[in-house]
């Protein structure tokens, strides 16, 4: 039978795991957020590059070809935004002492049902925001043109 002091142990020692795959979980979840801020610089760059040889050349062509980082990038943000919301909902399910989350089980399987899928988060009002109008201005562009 274990004494005080050995079930203090064992409770600081799972008390100290269950901090460290929260910490692991916050980890992704900076690395997701990241992705997608990433995705949203690289989309801006690109198409400003395309535009200006559109215009340099004059040749309707590069706004064509913008088109294509431009739907990529905005499938790839919903992708990141989408496993964020996962490890988020992970994270949430993680931290009572009594879950049902297995200690450094990184399975977002589990949260799944209580986040959008990738196509909801693709249109999402945060995403569409963001990459709809720059597809606007090259749609706009290609008429214009």
């Amino acid at each position: 039978m274990l004494g005080d002091a050995g079930r203090y142990r064992i409770n600081h020692n799972m008390h100290e795991h269950r901090v460290k795959h929260l910490e692991m979980i916050q980890a992704i979840i900076s690395r997701m957020a990241g992705n997608s801020f990433l995705m949203k610089g690289w989309t801006v760059t690109l198409v400003a590059a395309f535009f200006a040889l559109a215009a340099k050349d004059a040749n309707q062509k590069y706004v064509v070809v913008a088109l294509l980082p431009a739907l990529c990038f905005w499938g790839l943000d919903a992708f990141y935004l989408r496993q964020e919301r996962l490890f988020r909902a992970l994270y949430n399910a993680s931290i009572p002492e009594d879950a049902v989350v297995p200690l450094f089980s990184m399975d977002t399987s589990i949260s799944k049902a209580n986040v959008s899928s990738w196509i909801a988060t693709l249109f999402s009002t945060v995403v569409v925001s963001y990459h709809l109008p720059i597809v606007l201005a090259i749609v706009t562009a290609l008429f214009l043109l």
